[in-house]
């Protein structure tokens, strides 16, 4: 049984860092004055490796504040 709610909760915790990282994401890019998902579209790989980043960024700062 407390298998089952160790498992819950990982997917619970999981499911909640997604939102914050989706969040995330969303206030960047009304932060940056550019199209992220035209850009993107076009195969610019450097706004690719941007917004890699930023994800990875707020990935470790929810992972910090999760656990």
């Amino acid at each position: 049984m407390e298998v089952l709610a160790n498992l819950g909760l990982s997917l619970l915790f999981g499911l909640l860092g997604i939102v914050i990282m989706a969040i995330g994401y969303l206030v960047f890019d009304k932060l940056i004055p550019a199209d992220f998902n035209k850009e993107l579209e076009n195969k610019n790989t450097a706004v690719a490796i941007v917004i890699a980043g930023m994800l990875i960024g707020v990935a470790i700062i929810v992972s910090k504040v999760i656990a």
